[in-house]
């Protein structure tokens, strides 16, 4: 080997798969988090849109210590009534007829795909296991989901890719038209983009999309794992396009912080997964039960997803104002309800530790995007608070002139 191949010295114990930013937590409470130091942030990053109701919400709580006392895990090999519960309860409130559980988004994505699959080959079409997906799209870290992206950065090294996975221009309908053939068993997209910039599919193009696949004999899969579960205003985001899809990978905010996640799927679709084919150790254990029936509890209480919208117009009116005055740095506001994201003219990683530095914390997308992802239980003064946070740093990138 020679020495510009040698590998960096291993520092351990952890493997060095994330940058993250110097600080560490201890604990949270509602829309506020505290470092080690006891210091305050405003979290608009919500752990990558996971802590959908914030930090120690009471209900959760006191859910999951009740349950923690008394079963944590026994399989699934018995019944688990609270999971025949959570499964009714997402099912009487979506498109879907039936659900099966996971620990985290990327194998909700995996259960989807081979749902897809099983599908075709059970009612006689075996060579349809092709997915096409879009540019951009962001599925998971698992060998068919850095597949089903396609994108350089995940693939690299990992090779050779699985195959069945082609990708077309986001949100090319002609193009994804164009790839369909004899294989072709879905199509799958996330109804806004997460990693990709915060990218929204509009409501008529998901319906040409249903069209498309209903035309061709294809399932359409969408990915909610992060734009799923209240973040757009609705359960699920397709809502908005009154669309049903045959599949729907959801998670983080399904949790709340506690990992789980869930593949729901229509009846013709469902059916094909069978006693043998598929499964998880972990998967819907009373553990998670408890907690994602706490967060049913909350999201669906009356008015709460009527806050959510109304909390999501108020921020996005507060950006657009942003924008208008600092138009030449914030180049772009864009997303759906209270999944935002903020195009500047420049990378975002520099500007995302300046905002820690003021107490904001927020995620980031793409190269020079900034993700807003904040708890739905915000109020309007946690708007503000970060509103005036972003206000300071769009003056501080001003140039000289333009302050003096």
């Amino acid at each position: 080997m020679t020495e510009d191949k040698l590998p960096p010295p291993f520092l351990g114990p952890l493997m060095p798969c994330y940058n993250r930013h110097d600080i560490a937590f201890e604990r949270g409470e509602g829309v506020q988090l505290f470092d080690t130091s006891g210091r305050r942030y405003l979290d608009f990053a919500a752990g990558i849109a996971v802590n959908a109701l914030g930090h120690a919400h009471p209900h959760l709580v006191a859910a999951l210590q009740g349950q923690a006392a008394k079963l944590w895990h026994t399989s699934n090999m018995y019944h688990i009534p609270a999971q025949e519960r959570l499964a009714e309860r997402l099912v009487d409130h979506s498109f879907a007829d039936g659900v099966f559980f996971t620990n985290s988004g990327v194998e909700a994505m995996e259960c989807a795909i081979k749902l897809a699959r099983r599908y075709h080959y059970a009612t006689g079409n075996p060579g349809r296991y092709e997915v096409i997906a879009f540019h951009g799209a962001f599925h998971g870290r698992s060998l068919a989901t850095i597949a089903a992206a396609g994108k350089e950065k995940l693939v690299e090294g990992f090779g050779p890719m699985l195959t069945g996975f082609d990708q077309v221009p986001f949100f090319d309908l002609e193009a994804a038209r164009a790839a369909i053939t004899d294989q072709t068993a879905a199509i799958l997209v996330e109804p806004v983009q997460g990693e990709g910039g915060i990218v929204p599919v509009q409501p008529q193009q998901l319906k040409d999309l249903r069209a498309l696949c209903d035309q061709h004999g294809v399932l359409l899969i969408l990915d909610e794992i992060q734009c799923g579960m209240g973040r757009t205003g609705r359960l699920f985001a397709h809502e908005w396009a009154g669309i049903e899809p045959d599949i729907v990978a959801s998670a983080k905010g399904i949790g709340s912080g506690f990992p789980l996640g869930a593949c729901l799927a229509k009846a013709h679709v469902a059916c094909h997964l069978g006693v043998g084919t598929h499964g998880s150790t972990y998967g819907g254990n009373p553990l998670a039960m408890a907690v994602g029936n706490a967060v049913m509890d909350v999201m669906l209480a009356p008015g709460f997803m009527d806050d959510v919208c109304d909390r999501a117009d108020y921020l996005r009116a507060g950006l657009v104002r942003l924008k208008a005055n600092y138009g030449h740095i914030l180049r772009d506001v864009r997303g759906l309800g209270l999944m935002l994201g903020l195009e500047f003219d420049r990378p975002a990683r520099p500007l995302i530790t300046q905002l820690m530095q003021d107490g904001l914390l927020v995620a980031q997308s793409g190269e020079n995007v900034i993700r807003l992802l904040p708890p739905l239980i915000i109020t309007r003064a946690d708007i503000d608070e970060a509103l005036a946070t972003l206000t300071r740093l769009l003056d501080g990138l001003l140039p000289t002139e333009e302050t003096s």
